[in-house]
C-alpha cells in the first residue's frame, strides 16, 4: 500500500498520567498532557494490546466474511476475521484467527497496513492483511465467539461496506484496502 507521510510534529508532553483500572484486555488512564498547541488538557485513553484482521480472498474472488454476536454493538455484525495479538506478533494472530475462525490456511499474505480505532480514546492498532490461495484446516473457534461464516463477492462485500450494512470499521476499512490492491472496484 502507497502511504504519504505528513512532515514531523511535536507530541503532547505528559504532566501527570493514572491507572484507575486495569482488566483482562484494557487499561484505563487519567492522562494530563501539554497539547502541541500549548492548551492543558484531561484525557481519558484506553489501552489495548491491538489486533489483526484478514480479508480472505479465494480464487473465485470471494471473501469469507463472519456474522458474529458482539454485546458492545448490541446484535449481529458482519465481520473480516480477527483477534486480539495477545503478545504475538500481528501476522501470526492473523494466520491464527483465520484458521481458528474461517477453518482456513493461506500460502499468500500481504499487509494492508494499520488501522487506528478511535485515536480519541483507544491506544488500539489493528493490522491488516489480505490472505489468498487459501486451504481449509479445521476450525477451532472460541467458545465465547458466536458467528455464521458465509462466502459474498468481494463485489458485494464492498457494496455492504460502502452502504453501510457492513458497518465494522477494521472490516470496512480492510475490505476497500483488500478491492484496491486487486484491482475490484464498486
Amino acid at each position: 500500500m502507497p502511504t504519504h507521510k505528513p512532515p514531523a510534529r511535536p507530541a503532547a508532553v505528559i504532566h501527570q498520567q493514572q491507572r484507575v483500572y486495569s482488566g483482562r484486555v484494557i487499561d484505563l488512564d487519567l492522562v494530563d498532557v501539554d497539547l502541541p498547541n500549548g492548551h492543558r488538557t484531561s484525557l481519558e485513553l484506553i489501552s489495548h494490546p491491538g489486533g489483526a484482521a484478514v480479508v480472505a480472498l479465494n480464487e473465485h474472488q470471494e471473501v469469507c466474511l463472519l456474522y458474529q454476536y458482539r454485546q458492545a454493538a448490541e446484535g449481529w455484525l458482519w465481520e473480516v476475521p480477527a483477534g486480539k495479538l495477545d503478545g504475538k506478533p500481528p501476522e501470526q494472530t492473523a494466520r491464527a484467527e483465520l484458521a481458528e475462525e474461517a477453518g482456513l490456511t493461506a500460502r499468500d499474505w500481504r499487509s494492508l497496513g494499520t488501522v487506528v480505532s478511535s485515536p480519541g480514546v483507544f491506544k488500539e492498532v489493528v493490522h491488516l492483511y489480505l490472505a489468498q490461495n487459501l486451504r481449509p484446516v479445521p476450525p477451532n473457534p472460541e467458545p465465547s465467539e458466536v458467528y455464521e461464516i458465509a462466502w459474498v463477492s468481494l463485489k458485494e462485500a464492498l457494496r455492504r461496506a460502502l452502504s453501510g450494512e457492513l458497518s465494522d470499521a477494521k472490516s470496512v476499512i480492510a475490505l476497500c484496502r483488500a478491492a484496491y490492491c486487486v484491482g475490484v472496484t464498486y
